[in-house]
């Protein structure tokens, strides 16, 4: 979809264009990459105050049904059925090769919100949301109901201080701990707002209403300490995070173990567990635990200011190709080059030198832990 007229938008379209966004196309929609502040003012604006995104591109859906959790199980290799009401967890849904199809966000409505958004609210990524809702219906659909909810944007406010922003428009969001969420009514709407975000600060996700998404937006620029901030920002500020982005660090050739991602898939769920396996690729995975991956996904900081983006090769010191980096920025916060990638285990280990061959010079970059920055969630 290169033809703006073949974009859809979302309900802040309009607001992004008076703010002055530079609109790029992403995932189907006109999105604001950045606004006239830039990349590096909004992304600094994250870390030290409060910066506003729109993220309504995503996928909103609600399941509905005393089997939703057992159901959605059969998707993915995290506990579900366990999951306490008004907590949220990450998932992915995997293939039968063990490969990852999406990775999203799960949460247990309680009380009131459950009303409205049913037995589990579901968050999946825009580029993969079609697919998502079909492969849901289809694998699930006869033992729950699937709906998606076309009709809600998504707001999400990121900074240390989000919480002093979002509270003056209702005090009771600061009783939200990390990965929880509840019904909040915000600037007269209802939303339903957890306390996440993919920037690796403390912030909101605020689900909104369409007819009610200006408004909220409004009314959250409105306070000192936010500004709004486009994709490129969002894109550094997750990399820093260490946190992965669907379609460039995990994708279908890639499974959750040799991803990292081994911690969000409980011992239940493990080989031996009570609930093991079930779901898509479970041998495939169990393989992994037990024999270990050949290759890990890995945190890399450049020695030279030079960036190290996307698809740059990576070899070590004799020449032998090692991997690809799968994303790269000159990291904002950290002042230097970061990246992830894969790499063969035995050069996967935090200290490692490799080299990146950018326009056909070779420039020396170490394994090294991730985050980059420190993230910064509220656990209260």
């Amino acid at each position: 979809m290169s033809d703006a007229a073949d974009l859809f938008q979302t309900p802040l379209h309009a607001l992004h264009l008076e703010l002055g966004a530079r609109m790029v196309p992403f995932a189907g929609y006109a999105m604001p990459v950045q606004y006239p502040s830039g990349l590096m003012a909004e992304h600094r604006q994250c870390r030290e105050a409060a910066a506003l995104f729109d993220v309504s591109h995503m996928g909103q859906l609600r399941l509905v049904g005393t089997d939703a959790a057992a159901a959605l199980e059969t998707l993915v290799p995290v506990d579900v059925i366990d999951l306490p009401a008004g907590k949220q967890r990450y998932a992915f849904f995997t293939n039968d090769e063990g490969g990852l199809l999406d990775d999203l966000m799960i949460t247990r409505p309680a009380g009131d919100a459950a009303a409205a958004f049913g037995d589990l609210f579901v968050v999946v990524n825009a580029g993969c949301k079609a697919a998502d809702i079909a492969h849901l219906q289809a694998r699930i659909g006869s033992r729950c109901t699937v709906q998606p909810l076309p009709e809600r944007a998504l707001l999400a406010l990121q900074g240390p201080q989000a919480v002093t922003a979002l509270s003056r428009l209702n005090p009771g969001v600061a009783t939200l701990t990390f990965m929880t969420g509840g019904l909040f009514t915000l600037a007269g709407a209802e939303c339903f707002v957890t306390r996440s975000g993919y920037t690796g600060e403390d912030g909101f996700e605020i689900s909104v209403h369409e007819s009610r998404a200006e408004a909220l937006a409004r009314a959250l620029l409105a306070e000192p300490e936010v500004k709004p901030a486009g994709l490129g920002a969002r894109d550094t500020l997750r990399l820093e995070a260490g946190l992965c982005l669907y379609g460039h660090d995990i994708d279908t050739t890639t499974n959750p173990v040799e991803a990292a991602l081994t911690w969000a898939i409980q011992k239940v769920r493990r080989a031996g567990g009570a609930r093991a396996g079930g779901y898509p690729g479970a041998a495939v995975i169990d393989a992994q635990f037990a024999n270990g991956p050949t290759r890990k996904r890995v945190g890399l900081v450049g020695r030279e200011r030079a960036p190290v983006r996307e698809g740059t090769a990576l070899v070590a010191a004799d020449g032998t190709p090692l991997g690809t980096v799968t994303s790269g920025t000159l990291g904002p916060t950290v002042n230097t080059p970061v990246a992830m990638a894969y790499l063969p285990v035995a050069h996967a280990a935090v200290g490692t030198e490799v080299f990146a061959e950018v326009r056909g010079k070779r420039l020396p970059m170490t394994v090294a832990a991730m985050p980059f920055t420190p993230n910064r969630y509220y656990r209260g």
